[in-house]
């Protein structure tokens, strides 16, 4: 369960804006998920999936989680915090305006995410464009992980397509 969770409609979405939506609870980062995430994107780089090379040679005492694999969570995080507005059909990644990743996730440690609505307008598909602040945060740690403006498109009522 979230720390915090805001649900919203469509019709009243306008009181969210501008207030956090919603805070996750603290999820562990695991060597296996790390390994399964490098076979899935064929990336095997030896700082994410070598925790002998990386205690040696890394200053972060082991392996660090990849930063897509940060930026993959966002999804399954809103979820969580109830990200989606009440009565939306479905909602699509529309993109990512900025990204930035600013402090390496040690594998076995914990990250959450905090979710800040920064806009909901009516899009010219006939569904409705979120921006949303998302802040990944490592526990014990004042900088985040990364931050994301993420841009998502929900529909309702059998609105179009993009």
């Amino acid at each position: 369960m979230s720390e915090t969770h805001c649900a919203f409609t469509f019709d009243h979405v306008g009181a969210f804006v501008g207030k956090e939506i919603g805070v996750t609870a603290w999820h562990p980062v695991t060597q296996d998920q790390i390994d399964l995430f490098a076979d899935v994107t064929r990336d095997h780089d030896w700082m994410h999936v070598d925790p002998e090379r990386a205690r040696r040679e890394l200053p972060y005492g082991g392996t660090i989680a990849f930063g897509f694999y940060t930026l993959s969570l966002l999804t399954a995080f809103s979820h969580e915090v109830g990200l989606w507005p009440e009565g939306a059909d479905y909602g699509l990644n529309y993109g990512l305006n900025r990204v930035r990743w600013m402090a390496p996730v040690p594998v076995g440690g914990r990250i959450r995410g905090r979710f800040l609505l920064e806009s909901f307008d009516p899009h010219p598909s006939g569904g409705f464009l979120s921006t949303t602040r998302a802040t990944v945060e490592i526990e014990g740690q004042d900088k985040p992980a990364m931050v994301a403006e993420w841009l998502g498109l929900f529909m309702r009522n059998g609105a179009g397509e993009i």
